[in-house]
């Protein structure tokens, strides 16, 4: 019996296209058929990221507003402006499959941005107030707050790089007849606006 009949003659269409598909990978790996999916997973990677470093900000807030309400309880409109800010802010949740979504990304921005002013405003307030900027309480959240700012400011830049990459593979040659033909339900990811980058952070320097 030769080996050709040993092999059922059902079985011969699969076999040869599993060897068609062996065949293929390599070349769809050097022709950029990887480039697509590479893209979007590093974007949505810096997006959490992000989330992360907003998500302490928020955390240290509570103690904030506390610290400095124990010696300026009387900026009620300010303290209460902060804590609905951060309401505001927490709530609004953008996961990364949502990130091609105009409209929710725009009120993610548009929450924690109106959080940052909130914060501006009570970091101005506590200039009236030398003893709380001696507090070593509040000494150490301005550090942590400082720290987080900065941390934000990174996060963002990294997920602006890494959409910029991802959006750019979905219409440039060749990973262009890729989206056309296998990846036609990517979108292109939202991206933060001049309006929040133009959002001076707060300052926490007191020195």
């Amino acid at each position: 019996m030769t080996a050709r009949r040993l092999v059922q003659p059902s079985l011969i269409g699969p076999i040869r296209a599993f060897v068609v598909l062996m065949i293929a990978m390599p070349l769809l790996t050097a022709c950029g058929y990887n480039t697509i999916p590479t893209a979007e997973e590093q974007a949505k990677a810096a997006w959490s990221e992000v989330l992360n470093q907003y998500q302490r900000r928020a955390d240290l807030i509570p103690n904030l507003v506390q610290t400095v309400k124990g010696y300026a309880a009387h900026e009620k409109e300010v303290l209460e402006g902060v804590v609905e800010a951060r309401a505001r802010a927490t709530q609004v949740t953008l996961p990364a499959d949502a990130l091609s979504n105009p409209e929710a990304f725009r009120a993610f921005q548009e929450g924690q941005a109106g959080l940052t002013s909130a914060l501006s405003r009570l970091l101005a307030v506590v200039e009236n107030y030398p003893d709380l900027k001696a507090n070593q309480n509040f000494l150490a959240l301005q550090a942590q707050l400082e720290g987080t700012e900065n941390r934000i400011a990174v996060a963002r830049r990294d997920y602006i790089e890494a959409v910029r990459v991802y959006n750019t593979t979905l219409r440039t040659f060749p990973s262009v007849i890729w989206a056309s033909l296998w990846f036609t339900d990517n979108k292109p990811f939202e991206n933060f606006t001049a309006s929040e980058g133009a959002t001076e952070p707060p300052k926490v320097d007191f020195n």
